[in-house]
């Protein structure tokens, strides 16, 4: 018994407190070990032996004990919607938080068709008690049934010792120090029930909104078709095949009706198996003749941290991690909203960017986060060049919104007309010519009804993916039109600086930057 206690003393070591990102193989090596370990622990010590599991078995007896307690209804699996509710006005904008129930994790496991052994569903239990972080929580709930264990279990058993029993429940607890996606990396076919918050803003006429809404949510593993919300609905659940980690949203509406102007704060997706909440920030208009005209976004989210913050109601993204949200509300360059960061702290901040995504491939693949993070996200890749064309930009007259994309027309504009008039100087100026006009006309002819801003995000992502960028910025620190619209203390217009953004973009050349669909979607360039 000791030396199973020291076991999985090692164990949880290796597993919670080793290697901070052990991942692939390695991962489910230490995790068939575990379970291994804790089939050992069950079946030390039994009454009469039953089924090829003993820890199943345990969780059948403890499931058929508790079978005549009412218990929440299950999901229905007859269609993508399985339900849709109105959202009171005053209610808080947050997900009530998911009820922690060992019963009901083991019912996700016994719905899964796939897994036809009492072995297969004990070691797919475990993963996902695991990835929930309740494996030492739902053991003790099982192990607090006092009269069970001693039905099942000899006076001498491993898990009748109390000692050793309560030194094992602690040593599970290290495996919360980690993030584990052992489940959703493992079923990656299985039906999934997800649910979604959408949480327009309250002050600006949400509930006057007459269009009709949609989103699409991607993942590492795939994305759902467009899903029609209804109108006045901002809370629905839907199922589909496992998504994987989520990374973005699609959101948007078909502008009919009166009103057909939506700002919308956030969105949250929640895997409801796993209880994984991700956290979609906007903060942007979606309509025509407001903000940058957009009539869809693509919001890049992130994984909330803690069950805490969830439970809170609040769902404060922790601010490392954020994708664009209010800091970025208005991509534009106009009086009001000028920015006020100096040339120091705009090249500091494409340093960290670009950092990022050289980190992000030195690592290794299984290893990588989210890549879209690292270009859309809050700091990353997007923003940072954002900020370099808002630098030194000079104020519109009559307060009239400019945004990026309407100096990059401009600029297309005046290479498209000095490529017909032959008065190019060189080959190579030649070609960074011809390939940023040929980009910002098939962004333009998308039939997409991204905004401005999301053109801008479009071109920057596929600059980075075909390696372009530095020659883009190039081109556009020569162009007579940067001359016209940017004032001289402008970074663009400072061939220094200039010189170094450009050979800091130069180090995203070595690597194979794979765009995620939804990013680039209608363009096929």
């Amino acid at each position: 018994k000791r030396m199973l206690v020291e076991k999985m003393g090692r164990e949880a070591v290796e597993l919670g407190h080793g290697e901070v990102n052990i991942t692939g193989v390695e991962e489910n090596t230490l995790i068939a070990s575990l379970c291994d370990l804790l089939e050992r622990i069950w079946s030390h010590g039994l009454q009469v032996k039953q089924g090829k599991s003993a820890l199943w078995s345990h969780l059948l007896h403890y499931q058929e004990n508790r079978q005549r307690k009412p218990t929440s209804g299950s999901f229905s699996t007859s269609g993508i919607l399985l339900d849709a509710e109105r959202r009171k006005s005053d209610a808080n904008p947050g997900m009530s938080p998911l009820r922690v129930s060992l019963i009901q994790d083991m019912r996700h496991i016994q719905n899964i068709s796939e897994i036809k052994t009492d072995v297969g569903k004990a070691r797919a239990w475990v993963r996902l008690s695991m990835e929930k972080k309740l494996l030492s929580r739902h053991l003790k709930h099982l192990l607090s049934d006092y009269e069970l264990t001693k039905k099942l279990y000899k006076r001498y058993a491993f898990l009748r010792c109390d000692d050793e029993k309560e030194q094992f429940l602690y040593h599970l607890l290290s495996f919360n120090a980690v993030d584990y996606f052992c489940f959703t990396n493992v079923f990656t076919t299985i039906l999934i029930p997800y649910h979604i918050l959408i949480v327009p803003s309250k002050k600006l006429g949400g509930s006057m909104f007459t269009a009709n809404p949609w989103i699409c949510i991607s993942g590492e593993l795939g994305e759902t078709v467009i899903l029609q919300i209804p109108r006045n609905m901002l809370e629905m659940t839907f199922e589909c095949q496992n998504l994987g980690k989520l990374t973005t949203v699609q959101i948007g509406h078909d502008n009919s009706g009166l009103y057909a102007k939506w700002l919308v704060e956030y969105v949250m997706v929640r895997n409801e198996v796993t209880g994984h909440t991700y956290k979609f920030p906007c903060g942007r208009w979606l309509g025509k003749g407001v903000d940058d005209g957009s009539l869809e976004r693509i919001l890049v989210g992130e994984l909330l941290t803690s069950h805490t913050e969830v439970d809170e109601r609040q769902s404060r993204t922790p601010p490392l991690q954020q994708s664009p949200s209010m800091i970025r509300r208005f991509v534009t360059i106009s009086p009001n909203n000028k920015p006020k960061l100096n040339t120091g702290q705009i090249q500091e901040s494409i340093g960290e960017a670009v950092n990022g995504i050289v980190k992000h491939f030195h690592k290794p693949e299984k290893e990588r986060g989210s890549l879209t993070l690292l270009l859309c996200g809050e700091g990353g890749l997007v923003s940072a060049l954002e900020q370099v064309f808002q630098h030194g930009f000079k104020s519109p007259r009559l307060f009239k919104n400019v945004f990026i994309w309407d100096f990059l027309e401009k600029a297309q504009g005046f290479y498209e007309a000095l490529d017909q008039n032959e008065l190019v100087p060189e080959e190579n100026w030649q070609k960074r010519a011809r390939s940023f006009c040929r980009f910002v006309t098939a962004i333009n002819n998308t039939p997409r009804n991204i905004g401005k801003d999301g053109k801008f995000q479009m071109l920057v992502c596929l600059g980075a993916r075909d390696h372009l960028l530095h020659h883009w910025i190039a081109l556009l620190a020569d162009c007579p039109i940067t001359a016209q619209m940017y004032e001289d203390t402008a970074l663009i217009k400072d061939h220094t600086l200039v010189n170094s953004l450009i050979r800091v973009l130069q180090t995203l050349q070595e690597f194979n930057i794979t765009l995620e669909a939804s990013l680039v979607k209608g363009i096929d360039i």
